[in-house]
């Protein structure tokens, strides 16, 4: 699926210095235009007409911030690795999505057919989300793994 279809968004080629913009953002989302036009030696006109494509499209999803690991002491964060029967991974994807805790979702290659991210606010709500993951048509088999400190 093209992800044209997620976002039903114009499709928009993106160059060296759209990528470049996404990178300092993702590093600092509250960049002033200046500042962003500086580091990436173009006009302020630029930044702004690229940040609107970008928004526009569908590329910039948002801007948030990034708290330090030691704020977040109430959250367990974990990755689960799902295996899928058959050809149900459509609509396992659908029920996944329908889980708040799962804050990303991904397909991959190997063993596992998906991979998703899970934050909760507890033991309790996170194993939960592990039943509830479970029980859902077309799920074969999960591992899960609790993320314990970034390094």
């Amino acid at each position: 699926m093209s992800i044209d279809k997620h976002i039903n968004k114009r499709v928009y080629l993106y160059d060296s210095v759209d990528k470049a913009l996404i990178a300092i953002l993702r590093t600092d989302a509250r960049a002033s235009i200046s500042k962003l036009a500086a580091q990436l030696h173009v006009s302020r006109g630029t930044v702004q007409n690229r940040l609107d494509r970008l928004i526009s499209s569908g590329a910039i999803l948002g801007f948030t911030i990034r708290a330090h690991d030691e704020l977040e002491t109430d959250v367990v964060k974990a990755i689960m690795m799902i295996e899928v029967v058959g050809k149900s991974t459509a609509q396992v994807i659908s029920q996944l999505r329908g889980i708040p805790q799962l804050e990303k979702l991904h397909t991959t290659n190997g063993a596992w057919d998906l991979v998703a991210n899970i934050q909760t606010s507890s033991l309790l709500e996170f194993d939960l989300v592990l039943r509830d993951v479970r029980t859902i048509d077309g799920v074969l088999n999960s591992e899960t793994s609790i993320l314990l400190s970034s390094i």
